[in-house]
């Protein structure tokens, strides 16, 4: 399984060899530097443990300073696994970068969503508006709850007003459209979840169109 971090830097367009345009979001991928390399003999399963953007000593807990000594990589701010078929293949302190993927390769990219607080039921679960003519006193709101006199409660799981977004999100088989392996930058077409400067991960795809 291939995989690398990135920085969502915002979203452009570019224009193909055939004169069509193509809306991408550009992500700053890696380089990933592997910390830890987890076998089946030692930990049951094979992954690599890898570090993601430089970080000062003074801003790292006790536990992940003596962690990161003991690979002697500096320090990073974000940790992060990928499951890998044959772990031997990795040492510690390998550096991977954005040329493990290839141009027209499907990725699957993983984020936090766009964080937008307490939202009505209108925004957050797309209910339909009340009447808009006069005398009406229910534009946006939620209507009723649950029925009046039995079993008179509102059942669990009834969908209303609440915190919206800052969830974890997965987006499935995007292409990628260009690489720029000297700047560390995938495109990707479309759109992937999160603000700007938020942290994605991108995967080889699971499925695809086939």
């Amino acid at each position: 399984m291939k995989g690398i971090l990135g920085k969502k830097i915002g979203m452009t367009q570019i224009f193909l060899e055939d004169g069509r345009v193509v809306p991408v979001t550009v992500v700053e991928a890696g380089p990933m530097i592997v910390t830890q390399v987890k076998t089946v003999d030692n930990d049951g399963y094979n992954s690599i443990q890898v570090g993601y953007i430089d970080r000062k000593e003074k801003h790292m807990t006790q536990p992940l300073r003596g962690h990161f000594d003991k690979v002697e990589i500096g320090y990073k701010k974000y940790l992060r696994e990928f499951r890998v078929d044959d772990a031997s293949a990795y040492n510690t302190g390998d550096e991977i970068k954005v040329d493990i993927f290839s141009e027209d390769d499907k990725v699957d990219v993983i984020g936090t969503s766009k964080g937008k607080g307490t939202q009505g039921p209108i925004k957050r679960h797309n209910y339909s508006r009340g009447p808009e003519s006069h005398g009406s006193k229910s534009h946006r709101v939620g209507g009723a709850r649950a029925a009046g006199a039995y079993p008179g409660r509102v059942f669990k799981g009834r969908k209303g007003a609440g915190k919206m977004g800052n969830e974890r999100v997965t987006v499935q088989n995007l292409s990628i459209v260009r690489i720029d392996a000297d700047k560390n930058l995938i495109l990707l077409k479309g759109a992937i979840p999160g603000p700007k400067g938020g942290l994605v991960t991108i995967k080889e795809t699971v499925k695809s169109n086939k």
